[in-house]
């Protein structure tokens, strides 16, 4: 049975379902950062400063721990940034989801208000067949 809100109801399942779909690739995203991060922790314990040798030796350790260090920071900044796109586009869904249910609760009372007007009219046909098959019972009594 369609109601006047059941191809609104079907656009806001579509973009339920797409909201839904972008929430599970920022989560993804969140985890391939969370991994970056720790990964670059890993890597940085990894790194042995020398005991001793020459200055080159030393700067050029010197600068491997800079460039991880960088590297961790901007790893940092990349969790952080799909942590707050995870909590945007959660958001998103839960309005998306909002709006989808008002639209499904509207469209379940449309579908009640034509079922409780057939179930009427039907009762009506039912009440006039009865009516007319006791008025057809009388005439026929009265006629013998």
């Amino acid at each position: 049975m369609t109601t006047r809100y059941s191809s609104l109801l079907s656009v806001k399942k579509n973009i339920v379902q797409q909201k839904e779909r972008g929430v599970q690739a920022a989560n993804l995203r969140l985890q391939n950062a969370k991994q970056a991060l720790q990964t670059s922790y890993d890597d940085l314990s990894k790194i042995e400063s020398p005991k001793q040798g020459r200055i080159n030796d030393f700067i050029a350790n010197r600068v491997l721990l800079d460039s991880q260090r960088v590297l961790i920071k901007h790893n940092e900044a990349r969790l952080e940034y799909a942590r707050k796109d995870l909590d945007s586009l959660q958001q998103e869904l839960k309005i998306a989801m909002i709006e989808f249910e008002k639209f499904k609760y509207l469209d379940f009372q449309e579908k009640e208000k034509l079922l409780e007007k057939q179930r009427i009219k039907e009762s009506k046909e039912l009440d006039e067949i009865a009516l007319m098959g006791h008025t057809r019972k009388l005439s026929l009594e009265f006629a013998s």
